[in-house]
């Protein structure tokens, strides 16, 4: 038996600029932070040869090939096991489609699981690009890249997308103070509605190819932000800091007329009014969770919750994915 965890993740700054048809020309730069809500893998041996996969739906096949979930099928593909004697189930704090980066925390879980499993040590750099070749290159998705790497990394994390394709990540060189200050005053809550980024992000990876000049000026604009962010943060500015997650939120809704809707942009106004200094949509927008900094909590919470919104508490994770159980 294995069981691994990843950790889904929320975006500080730069969010957008980590897709290869913006960084293969321009370079991104954006901050994540892993939170303490995760997707589980369990892997266990069985029997006779058959694949027994439990996720939303059952499958039971005998080879790789058949299996209809696309990234459990190239993920077995890509670590070699083809003909595999194994019952894989998965399970997640937070649904799919709700932006907190779960497709990517889901394939470090199970390529994590699967490299476990055939005694493999996987350094994080290399985990996070086994998962980025498959959901990038073997599936095409139209996705950027922080979802994988925050995922196996953890923390509170800067990364930068170079034009070759490589991906360089550091932590934040923030305070301890300061990190407890952003964790309280980081609330969450769901909005109701989930969707799939693939197909939001795919008007922005088109435009992007056809080199659209607004489009390409309003990611330059969000890694402007994300640096400008990064250096809020590390000085503890984080009312300022705050300031900007409002103009980032301006700014991405011009990205596609998708990223909001009516309820979205009333949810958003009501929490500046009460108490929030600064908010925005997690992932590539709409739908999925409305993320505010307030340090009034109480007001937020209770406008939040009155307008018909859960909030999900968390926590930052700084172990990123890993084994939880190998016997």
């Amino acid at each position: 038996m294995i069981i691994t965890r990843s950790p889904l993740r929320i975006s500080l700054g730069g969010g957008g600029t980590d897709l290869p048809s913006y960084y293969q020309d321009h370079t991104g730069f954006l901050i994540a932070a892993a939170i303490d809500k995760y997707v589980y893998i369990t892997l266990h041996k069985t029997f006779v040869q058959e694949l027994i996969i439990k996720y939303s739906k059952l499958e039971r096949v005998k080879t790789v090939d058949e299996i209809e979930h696309p990234i459990i099928r190239e993920a077995l593909k890509t670590v070699g096991m083809e003909t595999p004697y194994l019952e894989i189930t998965s399970m997640a704090d937070i649904p799919s489609g709700t932006g907190l980066g779960s497709s990517g925390s889901f394939t470090t879980a199970l390529l994590q699981a699967l490299h476990a499993y055939q005694k493999n040590l996987i350094h994080p750099h290399q985990l996070a690009e086994q998962a980025c070749h498959i959901e990038l290159e073997r599936l095409r998705e139209p996705i950027g890249k922080q979802d994988q790497y925050i995922a196996a990394y953890g923390g509170v994390t800067c990364f930068e997308f170079l034009q070759d394709g490589q991906v360089q990540a550091y932590p934040l060189k923030i305070s301890v103070d300061t990190m407890y200050s952003l964790e309280d005053n980081l609330l969450l809550f769901f909005t109701g509605y989930s969707r799939s980024a693939s197909n939001i992000l795919k008007e922005q990876d088109v435009k992007s190819k056809q080199k659209d000049q607004a489009m390409i000026d309003n990611l330059h604009f969000i890694k402007d932000l994300g640096l400008r962010s990064k250096a809020f943060l590390e000085q503890g500015k984080l009312n300022e800091f705050a300031e900007l997650m409002n103009v980032h939120w301006q700014h991405k809704k011009k990205r596609s007329g998708n990223m909001s809707n009516s309820h979205i942009d009333e949810w958003y106004d009501l929490a500046l009014k009460n108490g929030a200094l600064g908010g925005k949509m997690i992932g590539a927008g709409g739908g999925g969770f409305l993320m505010f900094y307030a340090e009034d909590h109480a007001r937020l919470r209770h406008a939040m919750r009155k307008a018909g919104l859960e909030e999900v508490r968390f926590r930052f994770d700084f172990q990123g994915t890993q084994v939880l159980v190998q016997s």
